[in-house]
């Protein structure tokens, strides 16, 4: 079963569904830590860092949804 496609079809194999979802569960595992963290500290500097890095996986969390609600399709 050796197919070529001219135009990539709109599809999410089951492999790909297995490996978008781990990257969601890894991204929303670290949302959830550096959300509570940043909640939890003090510092204003290290405050600011967690919040970048809450805002970077919440934005890939995005990223993954909207490939999954696009079925495949990266637009």
């Amino acid at each position: 079963m050796n197919e070529t496609y001219d135009v990539v079809p709109d599809i999410i194999s089951g492999k790909d569904l297995d490996y978008l979802s781990d990257m969601f569960n890894w991204n929303y595992g670290a949302y959830k830590t550096t959300l509570n963290a940043s909640n939890s500290v003090q510092d204003e500097e290290l405050k600011s860092v967690l919040s970048k890095a809450t805002n970077t996986f919440h934005s890939s969390m995005t990223k993954i949804l909207n490939i999954l609600n696009n079925g495949g399709s990266h637009e």
